[in-house]
Formats: structure tokens, C-alpha cells, sequence
């Protein structure tokens, strides 16, 4: 695939990629002029929504690949109507040392990999011959700007969505050493503060990267993210909030996590899958990616596509079960206009894909086209 450049170009640094891109058809697109793509729009105008605001196709791009306002407007003109600003932070956060993405080859003949298996602990293969249906690693450690940098970049960004789209703002607390739970809190809220201020319609809190240590997830701990998603609430009011979810295994824990954020008013939708944590070797079975703390890394692509199916069928369940009104939004494997209709036959009000539209920036138009 040396012929193919993806947006965010896998082989540069993060910091190259914020700096110089996005490349590809994306920086094709930046060229063409001011405006969204024509096939973003339809005469009858915007026929969907996400959290209330009007959308072409409740399709488009979650939390990672966009890092700022240059490529959220390319995603806008090749037609993906929903553009995800990559999570942001209260502070300035570093990025995990190149390199970031490798491709990744679980065994089995679907690529598929399977939350609770034995290889996900085993190991993984990971390298560089990067193949579709495409599957990668997502080692980057949730990287941000400082407000100072990211909020005019951000109001940019927003002003930047054509007819029918709609910028989603990420952003997630930073857990640092010595802070006490409540702090934790608050830096949640702060952080909604800041977003709120560059006029965000909406936005997404990440609570599904370790960001409270190695490989411990904000997610899986329910009431916690009642908690947090309360003095969120109070920051941002009536603007819709989305919570993004890594695979929750237990169904008592999902429910418990609806009821202690929608139950309680704070949150209107969910986000899922994030990724799936996995320990990755190279071909001699040893750590693929360098240094301390790497051993495992979010897997993303075709290889969660089933995991979030099934997370999406199960919050579709509980929300009939509940009788609550919220959206769900879903991610994981998205590659092709079929795994697109899969999604929202299971559940899903919108679909998001990452590592597909980073190997397919024509996606969008594909599944336009298929309708």
C-alpha cells in the first residue's frame, strides 16, 4: 500500500502530522476552495440529526484523527458531516514517542479480535505492512494543545462546517500526581467550561482511555462518570452531552452506567467502542512498540467492528428495557457502506469511523452513494 497516503500520514511524527497536515485527499480537498463538498448537502436539505443539531447523514469521523481545524474542514469537504476535534485537555499534554500506529494482525480469518480472549494477553502481531480491511494501533496517550492554542483553533474549526454538519468537540480531565478525586472532578468540568466557550453546540467526554493509570479506564467505573458527568452539567447546561465508551463486558455494569448519567439528566447520548487493549509483538514475539509502559495498545479498525456491534445492540437494549430517551453513536470497524447499515440496523442514531476513513477518505461519498 505505498501508494495510498492516508490523512494522517502513520510514518511522521504526531507532532509533523498537527503541524503539516493532514495529507492525502484531505489535503487535496483543502485546496479546492472555501465551502463544503456539494455531496455533503442535498436539496431537501438536512434529513437526520445528531444531538438535535441537523446533519446530511449522521455519518462522519470520532475522536483521534482530527487534530485540529485543518483537518476537521478537509473531513467537511469529503463529505463526512460529522467531525470529531481530537480531545482536548484543561493543560498541554504530551504525546507518546513515535511510533504510534502499526498495523496489527489478530489470528483469526476474519481479523476479527474478541474481548476477554486469551490473545489479547498472549500477543498480537503488529508491523508495518499495513493491509485492508485495516486494523492499527492507537498508542498515542490522548495528546493536547493548550486552551491558549486549541480554543481559537477550535472556534475555527466549528465556523468551518457547511450546511447539515456539525463540529464535535472531545474532551476528557487529566489525572496528575497528587490530585485528590474530587480535583479530578473538577478539571472534567473546567475542561467542558473552556470547550463551551468557543461555542460548541455540543460536545463528547473521553472516558475511555487510561487516563487514571496504566490500562485502568474512567468507564468502568460508573459512578464516578455520574459523578463527574453532574458537575460537567452544571458548567455547560442545556448543551447536549455524549459520553465515549470503551467494550463494557458486563451488562449490570452498562445499565448501571446509563442510569447513573442518563438516569440522573446529565448525559443525552453514548459513544462506542473506543478501542480494544491488547498486548502487541513483532514477528519474534517480542514488545512492538519502544519503551516502558507500551507492552499493550488500543486496537482500532476492522478488528473491533464486532465488539461494537455488540456494545451498540446492548445499549439499544437497555434503552428499551429503561424507557429513557438518549442517541447512540457508533464506532469500531467501520470500513465499507455495508458495516455503515450494520450499525444502524443495530441500534446506532449515528455512525462514526476512524481508521476506515483514514484508509478511505471517499467513505462518506460511498455511502451516500449507496443510499
Amino acid at each position: 500500500m505505498s501508494d495510498f497516503e492516508p490523512f494522517y500520514d502513520v510514518s511522521r511524527s504526531y507532532e509533523d502530522n498537527y503541524e503539516q497536515g493532514p495529507f492525502g485527499a484531505f489535503a487535496e480537498a483543502l485546496k479546492d476552495g472555501n465551502g463544503a463538498d456539494a455531496a455533503g448537502t442535498t436539496s431537501e436539505g438536512a434529513s437526520a440529526s445528531f444531538l438535535g443539531q441537523p446533519v446530511n447523514l449522521p455519518f462522519g469521523i470520532p475522536a483521534g484523527p482530527l487534530l485540529n481545524s485543518r483537518f476537521t474542514t478537509a473531513a467537511f469537504r469529503m463529505g463526512f458531516d460529522l467531525a470529531t476535534y481530537k480531545t482536548v485537555r484543561s493543560r498541554a499534554w504530551g504525546c507518546n514517542p513515535f511510533p504510534n500506529v502499526l498495523a496489527v494482525h489478530p489470528k483469526s480469518a476474519d481479523g476479527s479480535l474478541t474481548p476477554g480472549s486469551a490473545e489479547l494477553d498472549e500477543g498480537v502481531l503488529a508491523d508495518t505492512n499495513y493491509e485492508t480491511p485495516i486494523s492499527i494501533s492507537n498508542s498515542f496517550g490522548v495528546p493536547s494543545q493548550s486552551p491558549d492554542a486549541w480554543q481559537p483553533d477550535m472556534r475555527a474549526a466549528i465556523e468551518a462546517a457547511g450546511p447539515g454538519q456539525v463540529l464535535v468537540p472531545s474532551f476528557q480531565g487529566s489525572r496528575v500526581e497528587g490530585m485528590s478525586e474530587e480535583e479530578y472532578i473538577a478539571d472534567h468540568a473546567t475542561t467542558a467550561r473552556l470547550v463551551k466557550e468557543t461555542g460548541a453546540k455540543l460536545m463528547v467526554m473521553n472516558t475511555s482511555c487510561p487516563n487514571e493509570g496504566h490500562n485502568r479506564l474512567l468507564c468502568h467505573n460508573p459512578l464516578l462518570v455520574g459523578r463527574i458527568t453532574e458537575a460537567v452539567k452544571q458548567e455547560i447546561g442545556d448543551i447536549p452531552l455524549m459520553v465515549k465508551l470503551a467494550y463494557i463486558p458486563s451488562d449490570d455494569a452498562l445499565e448501571l452506567m446509563v442510569r447513573s448519567t442518563v438516569g440522573h439528566g446529565t448525559v443525552q447520548g453514548f459513544s462506542t467502542i473506543n478501542t480494544i487493549s491488547a498486548k502487541l509483538v513483532d514477528a519474534n514475539g517480542n514488545q512492538a512498540l519502544p519503551g516502558a509502559g507500551r507492552d499493550r495498545s488500543g486496537v482500532c479498525g476492522n478488528a473491533i467492528r464486532g465488539a461494537g456491534l455488540d456494545m451498540v445492540a446492548r445499549l439499544a437494549a437497555i434503552r428499551e428495557k429503561l424507557g429513557l430517551d438518549f442517541a447512540i453513536n457508533g464506532v469500531g470497524g467501520v470500513v465499507s457502506p455495508a458495516d455503515y447499515q450494520a450499525y444502524r440496523d443495530a441500534g446506532a442514531d449515528s455512525v462514526m469511523s476512524a481508521t476506515g476513513a483514514m484508509w478511505d477518505a471517499e467513505l462518506a461519498h460511498k455511502i451516500k452513494a449507496s443510499r
